[in-house]
């Protein structure tokens, strides 16, 4: 549905008469030339008309724009009714210092000079007034007619309805919270930069959303100001979701219309730019794309950006470049600008998994499975240092070290992200490549083999790491905390986890599987 402008001035100057602000609204209609042309009746208009109350109608009459015939004819027979009337020096007046009654002059010379006419006589001739059998009440039911046919009423505070309705619609598809409708920002459309919550642990699932069988979402991210929950899809197809109610976001046109966000393979990976206007997509066949999230187009392709399946994704802090890990054990960063690969890491002797910037852009980090972390120097392409994590500490040879899932940045400290492999332990290490602090799944060595973690994410604040393992298990630590092992651990999935993410302000959890659920955990 198009809304016209011409609709939108309209509304607006509704408002402007409404509330009394006339001068506005005439510098508005001249500047446009659109007319509101409403009025609060069209019965009273009309009874105004049949009853002859001209002051009313005139003053009516002076808000609208009716064609020059209509307000010809009008100014004419009031003209006549006051001489009949013997009102001659309030007739005089209208005939002869009124703009309309000037063009009637010019236009109709023959009109005027009729009313001049009936004006000098002493008497009032009715017939030699209204010609050919007319009456004043026909005259008037005449004028009714065809003056109403050019108005319309539109329902008090149409604007202020038509806002408020909007936000309601908005907030049943959960794009506004219940609790920031008092303080959301109409103008710019927005819900205000939301306040990081306490973290809480998320551990109650309040919503899920169902893919076909053959279609489970692959990859999920939210935008970094909470707006979007966006998913691809192992057919290729890229969603925006509210996160709140699980429900497509149909506020985009596009999504709307059935015209979603394709790639040609799965999608592996996801991630938005810093402004939140942009999303990157990743897929199975090796391309890249850009998209502009508010239309959905794509504005930049990557179509050999890797020669296999691209594992992640990620924008630089100017939302200039997009680097890049891939299954052909290559790392990159390709222009957005020049649609071109700008820089290769290589050294990675497995599939990388995840890559990311460091905060101040300076460092690029890694995730291998060859068991490696590697920090390198985003600038030159060089590694600067290795990391093999094993049973809590940072080893150099001797082991058969895990696969390495995910490195995630830590929220509250620049100098640290968290590293979680394909074993019972999760780890914090700092851009210097020192082990800070380790986690583990199962209380001591003689238990039997703790089962493997696959997926892992920080909380808002950095307090709380999120750990699902192969038994479909949530397991949650305190950063603070002496202790080594889980705070605690809930069933999220009776099927495998393919990945899980926080999102940026709220405790909210999203995860994946291969069932084709994706499920929403809150406090």
């Amino acid at each position: 549905m198009e809304v016209e402008s011409g609709d939108v001035i309209r509304l607006i100057q509704q408002f402007l008469k409404e509330n009394n602000l006339l001068r506005t609204l005439a510098t508005l209609e001249q500047e446009t030339s659109i007319s509101l042309n409403t009025v609060d009746s069209l019965d009273a208009f009309a009874l105004s008309i049949t009853q002859g109350h001209w002051d009313a109608v005139l003053r009516t009459v002076s808000g609208l724009s009716l064609p020059q015939r209509k307000l010809l004819d009008l100014y004419e027979h009031i003209t006549i009714e006051l001489i009949e009337m013997r009102e001659t020096q309030a007739a005089r007046s209208l005939l002869r210092h009124t703009d309309v009654m000037q063009l009637l002059k010019d236009l109709f010379p023959d009109r005027y000079l009729a009313l001049e006419s009936l004006l000098a006589k002493s008497g009032f001739d009715a017939k030699e007034a209204y010609p050919n059998k007319a009456t004043k009440e026909k005259r008037r039911a005449l004028i009714a007619q065809s003056l109403v046919s050019e108005v319309s009423v539109v329902p008090a505070s149409r604007l202020l309805t038509l806002l408020g309705q909007s936000l309601k619609y908005q907030r049943g598809q959960g794009l506004i919270p219940e609790e920031d409708i008092p303080s959301y920002d109409l103008f710019r459309g927005i819900v205000p930069q939301a306040k990081v919550e306490q973290d809480s642990p998320a551990t109650v699932m309040y919503q899920s959303i169902k893919f076909p069988k053959k279609a489970h979402a692959e990859s999920i991210a939210f935008s970094g100001d909470g707006q979007f929950m966006a998913t691809g899809a192992v057919d290729g197809i890229i969603e925006m979701w509210s996160y709140l109610t699980g429900k497509l976001r149909l506020d985009l046109k596009y999504q709307a219309e059935d015209n979603f966000m394709t790639m040609e393979t799965a999608v592996l990976c996801l991630a938005f730019s810093k402004d939140n206007e942009f999303l990157a997509s990743g897929a199975q066949d090796g391309k890249i794309k850009v998209w502009k999230v508010s239309s959905g187009q794509c504005v930049r392709r990557f179509p050999t950006a890797h020669t296999q399946g691209v594992t992640s994704v990620c924008f630089s802090r100017d939302g200039s470049q997009v680097l890049s890990g891939s299954f052909d054990q290559s790392i990159r960063i390709h222009g957005i600008k020049s649609s071109k690969m700008l820089k290769e890491f290589r050294g990675h002797v497995s599939f990388v998994n995840d890559v990311m910037f460091s905060i101040d852009g300076y460092r690029v980090i890694s995730a291998s499975s060859d068991g490696t972390v590697k920090i390198w120097d985003a600038k030159t392409a060089d590694c600067l240092s290795t990391l093999t994590l094993h049973e809590g500490v940072s080893v150099t040879s001797g082991v058969n070290s895990a696969t390495v899932n995910r490195v995630i940045q830590m929220p509250n400290n620049s100098d640290l992200f968290v590293v979680s492999n394909k074993s019972s332990y999760i780890y914090i290490v700092s851009v210097r490549g020192q082990v800070v602090k380790y986690f583990r799944i199962g209380k001591g060595l003689g238990e039997a083999p703790a089962p493997e973690i696959i997926a892992s994410c920080v909380s808002s604040k950095g307090e709380f790491i999120y750990t699902v393992t192969e038994d479909g298990m949530l397991h949650w630590f305190h950063v603070e905390s002496e202790g080594i092992y889980p705070q605690s651990s809930i069933k999220a999935s009776e099927s495998e986890v393919i990945n899980i993410t926080h999102h940026p302000f709220s405790n909210i959890i999203a995860m994946t599987a291969e069932n084709g659920r994706l499920s929403l955990f809150k406090p």
